[in-house]
């Protein structure tokens, strides 16, 4: 069987190029199709499989503004040639999905959300410049609920996210979550001592809400480790006030980040994820996540809603975080969750933690994946 995986940009290594590589250890031979290839940005693995790429590859710095040419992505898309393949699985978060699909293939679109660009995240994305892009935002809107019918299965990362395709696209999905890699479980508990710091992890984009991390830690004078980069990093230096319990770590390989997990109060997650596998990761590590109750999240850190769960034993209950209110003020409501984290930091077991995560382990995924398919081709 000829496999196509597309996907819809390579620009770095983060949980949608995680997913490539795991259906690339199900389909060594499958080729890549993508609208932007940043070489070296990716692993070796996916590098040696892109076969093909769009023509907003070769514009000069596209890395840095490629969201700003959305009104190319249909062309964009629709440029290359499936001819041949007998299974197109597209990873999509913005138009992967929206390919021309031969009659006589099948297209599994694995998706991680409805482009949240034109359908409900363009202010926090293009912020004042949403309201000149409105024409152009709304007429890709309709263009990717038009492409969708041409889908013949969904498969959504989360409940999440298939109450979001369902509500955008009026279709259903199978629910498979993402695999998160063996490598972070953690089979010993022996050496875990207190964490040395909390762990603010991942792109650094508005809709994550880091500034409001960086602004609670500042006030309380605790230590913070912040990994990743993004738009907002040079805005939450600033916010930071040369504050030394800060620390700016930027890009980090996996052996360092597996430290930083290993020795973490907790990860803190303050953003609206449609799963999230940073936590995932965290968890597998053996450490508690304090996140937002909201998403993704809802479905995978089994935290404690300290606000109505007064009679609740952490540790019976296996608990391995705590949620953060969603309605109200962000900086007020993260301060709470953090000092009942604090007062109670003992009892998130490390055990409990990496049981959390046993369910989202790779084998797991690889498993439900390839039953999906089977079904698949049952009822063809």
């Amino acid at each position: 069987m000829k496999v196509a995986l597309v996907h819809d940009w390579l620009t770095g290594m983060r949980g949608g190029e995680r997913c490539l590589e795991a259906f690339l250890d199900i389909y060594p031979q499958a080729d890549i199709f993508t609208m932007i290839h940043i070489k070296g940005s990716v692993s070796k693995k996916i590098e040696d499989r892109v076969k093909e790429v769009s023509f907003l590859s070769k514009i000069p710095n596209i890395k840095k503004y490629y969201r700003y040419f959305l009104p190319f992505y249909p062309l964009a898309i629709k440029s290359f040639d499936f001819t041949g393949y007998d299974l197109i699985i597209s990873l999509s978060h913005a138009a992967a999905k929206n390919i021309n699909k031969p009659s006589n293939a099948v297209h599994i679109s694995y998706i991680f959300t409805p482009m949240r660009y034109v359908w409900d995240q363009g202010k926090n994305y293009f912020g004042k410049l949403w309201y000149v892009l409105y024409p152009i935002l709304m007429f890709l809107r309709k263009w990717d609920k038009r492409e969708s019918k041409n889908v013949d299965y969904f498969v959504a990362i989360s409940k999440f996210v298939k109450a979001r395709v369902r509500c955008f696209y009026k279709r259903d999905a199978v629910v498979i979550y993402p695999p998160c890699k063996n490598k972070w479980k953690v089979n010993s508990q022996k050496d875990f001592k207190k964490g040395e710091a909390f762990l603010l992890a991942g792109a650094m984009v508005p809709y994550k809400y880091p500034d409001v991390v960086v602004k609670v830690f500042s006030s309380l004078n605790i230590p913070l480790w912040v990994i990743g980069n993004g738009p907002m990093k040079e805005k939450l230096e600033s916010l930071s006030k040369g504050n030394e319990n800060i620390k700016f770590l930027g890009r980090v390989s996996d052996e360092e980040f597996s430290y930083y997990y290993q020795n973490a109060r907790a990860l803190i997650f303050t953003g609206k994820e449609d799963f999230g596998i940073i936590p995932i990761e965290c968890l597998a590590s053996g450490r508690p996540v304090i996140g937002l109750y909201d998403g993704g999240l809802k479905e995978t850190i089994k935290g404690i809603c300290y606000w109505k769960e007064k009679n609740v034993t952490i540790q019976s209950t296996m608990k391995s975080g705590v949620y953060i209110k969603k309605k109200g003020d962000r900086e007020k409501n993260l301060k709470e969750a953090l000092n009942f984290f604090i007062e109670n930091e003992d009892k998130f077991l490390p055990q409990n933690c990496i049981n959390q995560a046993q369910k989202f382990l790779e084998d797991n995924f690889k498993s439900n994946w390839n039953n999906f398919i089977k079904s698949v081709y049952k009822s063809c």
